[in-house]
């Protein structure tokens, strides 16, 4: 199949002829402000923690919990693990969420 040969020097003396007759000419479109986005920010919601004292052995594992105002029990319970095991124990501090319902 034949194809139609395209005349590069004439189709170019259209569009000059074109141009200078205001017919054609393209006008800059006008840019558009790009929207704002919305934060997508979640609040942080307040967690309120409960303090308690934990007995650990030396593997890390609980033995016992107190409550925090009964320090002096969890010292004397790491005592007495202490003398009657070959492994120490010891008290630290464990920090819970209270779950609301």
């Amino acid at each position: 199949m034949a194809r139609k040969i395209v005349n590069r020097k004439e189709l170019r003396r259209e569009g000059e002829a074109a141009e200078a007759a205001g017919i054609g000419t393209k006008a800059p479109a006008e840019k558009k402000l790009p929207a704002k986005r919305k934060s997508r920010a979640k609040t942080a919601k307040e967690v309120r923690l409960k303090a308690f004292w934990g007995v650990y052995n030396q593997s890390m594992k609980q033995i016992a919990r107190f409550e925090y105002a009964e320090r002096k029990a969890a010292d004397k319970k790491v005592a007495e693990l202490n003398t009657s095991h070959k492994t120490p124990h010891f008290v630290q501090l464990i920090k819970e969420a209270i779950v609301e319902e």
